[in-house]
């Protein structure tokens, strides 16, 4: 029987409502479910209730026949939603020969836990033509301008963006930026790496 502490300290990872989602989306009766662990479909429909927690090796039965791993469950649930504050936020820039700032990046999904993306707000002040600094990194990019206008230059090609434009391309190709126009302008750039 386990203490009070240790049954609510449990209950926040919904080990039971995880476990009735992964068997619904197939589209499984716990009988079936039964037959593919060789637990009783009455054991299952306890764990699925909250009424009984798993072991280590009987969870990861179950979690072997929705192909998950035992992660699956020990997410608590808190972390589905990761709200970036302003005032949080972390910002970097990058300056051309030490003091003239070519574009400034705030992280946007910073405290999110098990990011598949990265997300940040730019801002690329005006600065003196043909001072941009080239970089290349694994995956792809997403830029999406939201005001003036931005030179994107991707290997030796340039794509002149507006106001509302987007591009999206291979982010391992040499690639840089620059404010074009005379005022600076404001992006969100989104990057996934392979």
């Amino acid at each position: 029987m386990l203490s009070d502490t240790l049954t609510e300290g449990l209950k926040k990872y919904a080990i039971g409502e995880k476990l009735r989602r992964l068997r619904l989306r197939k589209k499984m009766g716990l009988v079936e479910l039964g037959r593919h662990t060789g637990l009783s479909a009455a054991m299952l429909s306890k764990i699925e209730r909250g009424r009984l927690f798993p072991t280590l090796p009987t969870l990861l039965r179950i979690a072997m026949v929705f192909n998950v791993g035992l992660e699956h469950f020990f997410t608590d649930g808190r972390h589905v939603a990761a709200v970036a504050r302003k005032e949080d936020r972390l910002v970097f820039e990058e300056k051309f020969g030490g003091s003239e700032v070519t574009y400034r990046f705030e992280c946007l999904d910073f405290n999110a836990g098990d990011r598949r993306l990265n997300t940040f707000y730019a801002e690329f002040p005006k600065t003196a033509q043909g001072r941009v600094r080239t970089h290349e990194h694994d995956g792809v990019e997403f830029i999406y301008l939201l005001s003036g206008s931005l030179t994107v230059r991707i290997g030796e090609e340039e794509h002149n963006l507006r106001k509302e434009d987007a591009i999206y391309f291979d982010s391992s190709v040499a690639h840089s930026y620059r404010a074009a126009g005379n005022a600076p302008c404001s992006a969100v750039v989104v990057t996934l790496a392979p």
